[in-house]
């Protein structure tokens, strides 16, 4: 199993749009947590600009997965996105 930062680059107008979308977002979300797969998830704040999702698993495709079912993205909220494997140091490990 690896640690993979999913970085959501954010719409200038998510904040107004998100709303109509939130509850199957976080509802995607926390089944993907449930199964053990999200870790940590949240935005970043002033600006709210992007937001990081952290993930442990096998393979990035279960997070590519994530992304093509997420409302956020589907809907055009999402500007960009992008995948990275995360080389975790130090810390409690899961």
């Amino acid at each position: 199993m690896s640690y993979y930062a999913l970085i959501y680059h954010l719409t200038d107008n998510y904040i107004e749009r998100r709303t109509q979308f939130r509850e199957e977002h976080l509802k995607l979300a926390k089944e993907s947590n449930d199964r053990g797969e999200m870790m940590l998830a949240g935005a970043f704040s002033d600006p709210a600009d992007k937001a990081l999702l952290i993930f442990k698993v096998a393979d990035k495709s279960v997070i590519e997965e994530f992304v093509r079912k997420d409302p956020y993205v589907k809907n055009g909220l999402i500007a960009k996105w992008e995948i990275r494997e995360w080389t975790v140091v130090i810390g409690k490990e899961n």
